[in-house]
């Protein structure tokens, strides 16, 4: 399957805001680059390759140990669900099941329609309010397979 092709103007703009010193700003030129697309597709770092005369083993070798970036196109909402023991003892299994079903994803993964992607989190660090997940930056916590079911549906289609 051919990946579509994808309007490189905003690369092109970017990296053109490092002006000479490119070689120091890459990882900043890519975080800028995922920003624009909401991922990295390949046609973009081949671009970003070839503008700041990087090799593109070499940005590939960034964007895969860095987890803050990613190679698939990624939910318009970020669902993270903590998983930590607080969590755990408090029954984040049931919530987390919950999500899964009403959204037909499973931990990772993306929903067809590209609203939201799941993940979990070893913690998330607001054990008091356990068992607690993020919706992109805000948290909801203390919650129940009722109430995380009320909180996606406030994201679905945008509504949020």
């Amino acid at each position: 399957m051919a990946e579509k092709t994808i309007d490189l103007r905003p690369v092109k703009k970017i990296v053109a805001g490092y002006g000479n010193d490119k070689d120091s700003n890459l990882i900043a030129a890519l975080q800028q680059t995922q920003d624009e697309y909401g991922y990295l597709p390949k046609q973009a770092l081949k671009e970003v390759s070839r503008l700041m005369d990087v090799p593109l083993t070499r940005i590939f070798g960034i964007v895969t140990f860095y987890s803050q970036f990613t190679l698939i196109p990624r939910g318009r909402h970020a669902i993270k669900i903590c998983t930590g023991t607080a969590c755990h003892v408090k029954g984040v299994n049931d919530v987390k099941q919950k999500v899964k079903d009403q959204l037909n994803v499973v931990e990772g993964e993306t929903t067809a329609d590209y609203q939201f992607t799941l993940e979990t989190v070893a913690c998330i660090g607001t054990c008091f309010l356990a068992p607690v997940m993020m919706v992109d930056d805000r948290y909801f916590g203390k919650l129940t397979t009722d109430t995380v079911t009320d909180i996606v549906d406030r994201y679905t289609g945008d509504n949020a």
